[in-house]
Parts: C-alpha cells; structure tokens; sequence
C-alpha cells in the first residue's frame, strides 16, 4: 500500500521560498508519477506540478512556472517542491498525489493522496 505523508510547510513572507516533500511512507512501486495540487480557502483544487516515473519531465501551472521546481529522490519513492519567490496567492494546503503510469494534471486521475500540508505566505 502507498501511504504519501507531505511536510514542508510553514508561514514566510512574500518573496521568500519553502521545500515542501512527499515521502512515500509505505510499499513503493515502481513506475509511479507525482504530482502536487493545492487548495485555497474557498477555492477548488488547482494542479501545481506534476513528474514522470523517471524524473526526467516536468509540467506546471503557468501561475508557478520559473517559480517552482518540482524533482523526485534517487529512490524515486519521494517527490519535492522547491517553491521560490513565493507570492500571498500562493497560500494554500499542498497535497501529492500518485498514479501508476503516466502524470496527468486532472486530480480525477489520481487515487493515492496526501493528507496536504500548510503553505501561508503574508505580504
């Protein structure tokens, strides 16, 4: 079983930057891809970033390109979020996600989440 535990999160001030990680806590497979989403107050889940089993691509949100970078660990059993020159409408709860295959940025697609961690960022 994938058990995700996130943890990074914290409260900075605009222009300052958080690495949030994902650990696959559990049974790890192979051929996995991971992604992250984050939710505002009030808002529905937005994609953030998302990467191939193998770690060698890399999609994002037009609001975090060139901000954000997302990576995965030499075991491929964690994923990271390098989140720089972070912005107030970046505040929201980050959560990862898994599929088998394929990333996708639909969260429909994915099964397996994290309980989210919390990224506040204040102006």
């Amino acid at each position: 079983q994938v058990q995700l535990v996130e943890s990074g999160g914290g409260l900075v001030q605009a222009g300052e930057s958080l690495r949030l990680s994902c650990v696959d806590s559990g049974r790890t497979y192979g051929h996995l891809s991971m992604a992250w989403f984050r939710q505002a107050p009030g808002k529905e889940r937005e994609f953030v970033a998302h990467i191939n089993p193998s770690g060698d691509r890399t999609a994002y949100a037009d609001s975090v390109k060139d901000r954000f970078t997302i990576s995965r660990g030499n075991t491929k059993n964690t994923a990271y979020l390098q989140m720089n020159s972070l912005k107030p409408e970046d505040t929201a709860v980050y959560s990862c996600a898994v599929r088998f295959g394929q990333p996708s940025m639909d969260a429909h697609d994915f099964r397996i989440w994290g309980q989210g961690t919390q990224v506040s960022v204040s102006s």
